[in-house]
């Protein structure tokens, strides 16, 4: 197990159907940050999910920045 590190990106905005992750326009997404570790991820994700719980329509999303930086890594 290595002591590096897992980065992950959290960001969101509006999708053009909630059954995808196409978002309506990328120029206006909203980057909420890069967290070394997926229990951050996870907090903030679920905090800006939860702040937008009415609007179906916006989405966000975790992306997992270590696995396309280093593909062999989990």
């Amino acid at each position: 197990m290595s002591d590096k590190p897992l980065l992950h990106l959290v960001f969101g905005g509006a999708v053009k159907d909630p059954q995808t992750h196409e978002f309506e326009d990328t120029s206006k997404l909203d980057l909420v940050g890069i967290y070394p570790n997926y229990a951050e991820a996870e907090r903030a994700w679920r905090q800006r999910s939860q702040a937008n719980v009415d609007d179906a329509m916006t989405k966000y999303v975790i992306v997992h920045l270590h696995r396309l930086m280093d593909p062999d890594q989990d």
